[in-house]
């Protein structure tokens, strides 16, 4: 039976694991190796893990610290940061890691979706796309951890990364980063219509609850979230965590039911 993904977003930043608010203020929250060992423990769903610095700072990726995390990792591993050619992300693949994420090379070059998915497959090709809510232009991409803004609308742009062959698109809401306010909704209703490959939306989940309101908005589909899955309590107390397998499965079918149920109204 197909089921929501739940998974874990890691930020890297010096080989640290860090978390932002808003892609600022990050914070220290400990070695990644460690984080992963933990999340193998837990058995989770995916792994999301983003070098947050490698593509700003125009370096390559880290393939000792990608080859340490595909070695410890007992769960699929989805890695971005830094990769900008076909030969850089076949060398992650060859290490061990399912899938590479790419944020600011498919603006560069978009026919590099089709080069990678013919190199090795679509489904290890994922888009990464960080949008912030304008006040009347809905919603603008950006790159470079923020800082860049892309011109065009985000669905032409989800049309065109499909087009080229995309096997799947991470929505990632800026506003929202690290606040556990809740996800944009707003942007989850306005997009879904565009998108016709897998999806996973990532950016402001603050309890289990609000990946139930995710899953009763879209149904089948990835939910991601980072600072749920490394912080515990009001005062974000560095804990990892992720729901226990009874737990996550009551979540998912409270989540399918209510969605089925606003389908058939």
């Amino acid at each position: 039976m197909l089921r929501p993904r739940i998974t874990p977003c890691l930020l890297i930043r010096n080989g640290g694991l860090v978390k932002t608010q808003q892609f600022s203020n990050d914070k220290y929250v400990g070695d990644p190796i460690n984080a992963v060992k933990i999340f193998n423990e837990k058995a989770v769903d995916e792994l999301i893990i983003i070098d947050i610095d490698a593509t700003r700072l125009g370096s390559d990726p880290n393939y000792a610290l990608i080859q340490r995390l595909a070695n410890e990792a007992r769960m699929p591993i989805c890695y971005g940061g830094g990769i900008k050619t076909s030969a850089q992300a076949e060398k992650i693949i060859k290490m061990g890691v399912e899938k590479v994420a790419l944020s600011s090379a498919l603006f560069v070059n978009p026919e590099l979706i089709s080069e990678l998915a013919k190199a090795l497959g679509s489904q290890s090709v994922v888009g990464v796309l960080d949008v912030k809510k304008s006040l009347f232009k809905g919603y603008s991409i950006f790159i470079e951890n923020g800082v860049k803004k892309i011109p065009g609308k985000l669905s032409e742009w989800v049309t065109t990364f499909q087009d080229f062959g995309i096997g799947e698109i991470l929505i990632n809401s800026i506003d929202r980063d690290g606040m556990q306010a809740g996800y944009d909704l707003e942007l989850v209703k306005g997009i879904t219509g565009c998108l016709n490959v897998p999806s996973t939306f990532l950016g402001g989940a603050g309890s289990l609850s609000d990946i139930k309101k995710l899953i009763a908005q879209r149904g089948l589909g990835g939910c991601a979230a980072g600072s749920l899955f490394v912080f515990k309590g009001k005062y974000r107390a560095v804990l990892i965590n992720y729901p226990k397998f009874a737990e996550k499965i009551d979540l998912i079918e409270l989540g399918l039911a209510e969605y089925n149920s606003n389908v058939r109204k």
